[in-house]
This record gives structure tokens, C-alpha cells and sequence, in this order.
């Protein structure tokens, strides 16, 4: 019998090299790599002051994303998941850090919250398992809904069998090993 084990670490910020260890081994997560969240957040440290935008982690899994943005600075982090495990443990690392007042903790369906959702955020990570079957359909859902700010940003994490490059809406993609990152922003020539 074989276990994985998830190292979790904090790459930036006022809680920089803290470590988790989450028991995901039957989880149906795939936490992203330090490597690739590395990448991607220099260049959301290059677009973004964190302490003036408001984020939304969809799919958050482990909540990496979510613990990472709060270091670097985000006051509003809204992190969801339906897998009630992993909110449980994303509501003990949130008591740990005492950042109960900055992240928001949805537990729920991702299509369900996106159907129902009433705020607008600047950033939203989309990290959804591969192999969900309506993964193509996440940047139209989230477009449609009006979820991003004029200026927002949407990543979307995903592997070589997606294309989003001929999407209205794409703007860059990152690769980093087997995880690509897809980058959309509202065109304000469409948007008019």
C-alpha cells in the first residue's frame, strides 16, 4: 500500500516557509506544486497589490492558494470546495494562523456557487479536478456571471488536454511541468 504525502508550503509573506501537512491521500485533490504556485505568484505580485483586491479560490482543495494570497497581504479571500474534508481541515489551518476574519469558508458545490454568487472579485483561481467533466465550460460560467472586476483576473489550472488560447476572453497561458495556467481578463473593447 502506497501513501502520497502533501508537503504544503507558504512561499511569501508574513507566514513565509510554513509547512502543512494535509492527509490528502484519499482526497480528491491535486494540490498544486510549490514550484508552479511559485511562478504564479510572481506574476500576480507583479499585477496586483494583495491588501487592495478581493479573491476568490474555487475548488480550493487544501486551501494552498487561499493561505498564500492572506500572507502576501489579501484581506478578502473567499475559498470554496464541496468535499467536507478538506473544509474541515482548510477551517483548523485557518484557526492556527488566526486568519479567521480574511478567509471566508464556502462549503458547497463549485456550479452551484457560481450559479448563486452576488459579489464581484479582482482575482479568481480556479483549480479544478482534470478530469471534471464540465472543466471547458468554467471561464463562460464565470463571465457570465459577472463574477470578475473590470481589471480582474482569472486563472485556471489546468493540464495539456484543454485549450482555452482561442477563448474571447484569454489573455496568457503558463506552463509549469504538468500543470498549465491559463489567464483571462475582462476585454473592455467586448465588455463595451
Amino acid at each position: 500500500m502506497s501513501f502520497i504525502v502533501c508537503i504544503m508550503r507558504i512561499i511569501g509573506g508574513r507566514f513565509k516557509g510554513r509547512r502543512f501537512n494535509p492527509p490528502a491521500n484519499k482526497w480528491p485533490t491535486r494540490p498544486t506544486t510549490d514550484f508552479a504556485k511559485e511562478g504564479l505568484f510572481n506574476i500576480l505580485a507583479n499585477r496586483f497589490d494583495f491588501a487592495d483586491i478581493k479573491m476568490l479560490d474555487i475548488f480550493g482543495g487544501t486551501g494552498n492558494h487561499s493561505y498564500e494570497a492572506i500572507s502576501r497581504g489579501c484581506m478578502q479571500v473567499t475559498y470554496v470546495d464541496q468535499h467536507r474534508p478538506c473544509v474541515k481541515y482548510v477551517e483548523q489551518i485557518a484557526e492556527k494562523l488566526g486568519i479567521g476574519t480574511e478567509l471566508h469558508i464556502k462549503h458547497t458545490d463549485a456550479a452551484r456557487f457560481i450559479a448563486n454568487v452576488i459579489d464581484e472579485y479582482d482575482y479568481i483561481f480556479a483549480g479544478p479536478p482534470y478530469g471534471l467533466t464540465w472543466l471547458e465550460q468554467i471561464p463562460d460560467l464565470i463571465f457570465n456571471a459577472d463574477m470578475l472586476r473590470e481589471g480582474g483576473l482569472l486563472v485556471l489550472e489546468h493540464n495539456q488536454a484543454h485549450s482555452f488560447t482561442r477563448h474571447r476572453h484569454f489573455e496568457q497561458m503558463r506552463k509549469y511541468g504538468g500543470s498549465l495556467f491559463s489567464f483571462f481578463t475582462v476585454n473592455q473593447s467586448i465588455a463595451e
